[in-house]
């Protein structure tokens, strides 16, 4: 191996064991800390990212990706060995214009907002997190001011998650698809009375639950060998290698659809994660390559197979074995529509597919007026309510179920929420491409066989990591660049059939 390559290798090691410990105190903070921990778990994170930060931007680093990027041709574009180089480059430009300093203070401030939006959330009391808040968007705000000059102060932000991806973009994709959304989620209201999902209401066991839905997550694939299940306030997604990879869940005794899809959704993620290839352990690269890409997984596995028909021919059989008393009369058409049914409501997890968008669409609107200083944080619950009333119709009847119902503000995710919609046209593109590719994929997951289509993710996206650009995996899958008209025509085909329109 190249000597300076391997080099290069070791200090990427160094760097990233320190972040995945950071990650470990994160999932920790998340799951089992005592709330009087926060203090100095704000402390150790900041040291750790610090540390991190601070050994990645060396000059010896520095010097090596330069050496490395002289020779670069001597490997293929498609080798570990020139991505690896690429990546790190990429990477290496973008941290070292921000100050590590900046990177503790973000970390620091993250740690202690969290505590306090779980308490906020709680005590349904946005004035206790607004001053967190307000220190989360300015340390955002400095972050982005790094990167000048930019088209758009978000540009930076955004880049985080979704790389070169620019806010222009989303704004013009967001514009193409709220008409259309708004049109549909009308056409739907006016036949709103087709649907009924009262049967998804009612008294469910949540150790059943549970049960339930690692058999489903073993099912699809998930490796409980390099993983495991807790339970949390907001549920995700986290790794510390290849051989680690952690999924959360929020279980509700009442609604049986938060914790069964919520844990498809989050399935979803952690397939991405451990079907990465071991050669990229360590490097950086043994990740997803964005947060879109990433959700396209998620939103793939929980929706166009978690709440398709073929899934539920083999699935309703054995959850009416679990909850006979709930659904024993209940017959597998009346299911599949209840939990596809598609009414305007408060919670972005739980929404329905048709509106899950609009969710997201206010979001990045409130996020891009708070960071331009065009809304004031004393305003921002009214702003929220204001376009949940003219998007969704509806109106928040408290904070804990509007302003402060999502985690991502409090950890500092500010740039994050666009990639749940990238998400979702990704994932129609990428399954429209296996159902192509996939002889019988409906039978099979008729029969509860995914081994098919996880065999196809894998060697498609999943383990590539992030060796190439989201824009470059996409067009090697689909031939194509991402695209919402699938997306829109998926949901249109499905919601006409369900609701007769």
């Amino acid at each position: 191996m190249n000597i300076k390559l391997q080099t290069l290798k070791m200090r990427l090691a160094e760097v990233v064991d320190l972040q995945r410990s950071a990650a470990l105190l994160s999932w920790e903070q998340q799951t089992y800390m005592p709330p009087g921990g926060a203090k100095a778990r704000a402390e150790q994170l900041a040291t750790l990212q610090g540390l991190a930060h601070r050994l990645f931007i060396t000059d010896e680093i520095g010097g090596l990706i330069k050496e490395l990027s002289n020779s670069s041709g001597q490997w293929d574009y498609d080798t570990d060995e020139a991505s690896l180089i690429r990546f790190v480059a990429r990477e290496y430009e973008r941290e070292s214009k921000i100050p590590t300093e900046l990177v503790a203070e973000l970390a620091s401030t993250t740690a202690l907002a969290q505590e306090a939006w779980a308490s906020a959330r709680q005590n349904d009391d946005y004035s206790e997190f607004q001053p967190h808040l307000q220190k989360v968007i300015a340390l955002s705000r400095q972050q982005a001011e790094c990167f000048a000059p930019y088209d758009h102060l978000y540009d930076p932000l955004l880049d985080k998650y979704e790389p070169d991806m620019k806010t222009s973009e989303v704004q013009k994709m967001f514009s193409g698809m709220k008409d259309e959304l708004i049109d549909l989620v009308d056409a739907i209201k006016s036949r709103a009375d087709v649907v009924n999902n009262e049967i998804l209401y009612g008294d469910f066991d949540i150790d059943r639950q549970r049960e339930f839905g690692l058999c489903i997550a073993k099912k699809l694939g998930y490796d409980l060998n390099r993983g495991r299940q807790d339970e949390t306030l907001h549920p995700f997604c986290t790794h510390f290698s290849i051989d680690d990879v952690r999924i959360t869940t929020r279980f509700d005794s009442r609604y049986l659809p938060s914790a069964l899809f919520g844990t498809m959704h989050e399935v979803g993620h952690a397939l991405y994660e451990q079907g990465i290839s071991p050669e990229l352990a360590r490097t950086g690269m043994d990740t997803g390559v964005s947060l879109g890409v990433h959700e396209s997984q998620s939103r793939l596995w929980e929706n166009l197979v978690g709440r398709s028909r073929p899934f539920w021919l083999h699935f309703f059989p054995q959850l009416q074995t679990v909850f006979p008393d709930q659904f024993g009369q209940v017959t597998q058409d009346e299911f599949y529509r209840a939990i596809n049914r598609s009414e305007p409501s408060l919670i972005r997890v739980e929404a329905d597919e048709v509106t899950y968008n609009l969710h997201i669409i206010i979001r990045f609107e409130l996020e891009l007026d708070l960071l331009s200083g065009d809304l004031h944080l004393n305003d921002l619950p009214a702003a929220w309510t204001e376009k949940y009333k003219d998007y969704l119709g509806i109106v928040p009847h408290n904070d804990s179920d509007g302003v402060l119902q999502d985690i991502h503000w409090s950890i500092g995710a500010i740039g994050y929420f666009a990639t749940y919609t990238i998400g979702n046209l990704l994932s129609v593109q990428l399954f429209d491409c296996a159902q192509k590719e996939i002889t019988d994929l409906e039978s099979d997951i008729s029969k509860g066989n995914f081994d098919g289509l996880l065999y196809w993710l894998r060697e498609n996206i999943h383990c590539h990591g992030s060796k190439f650009t989201p824009g470059e995996l996409v067009k090697r899958v689909t031939g194509d660049s991402m695209d919402s008209r699938p997306y829109l025509n998926y949901l249109h085909n499905k919601y006409s059939n369900i609701y007769s329109l």
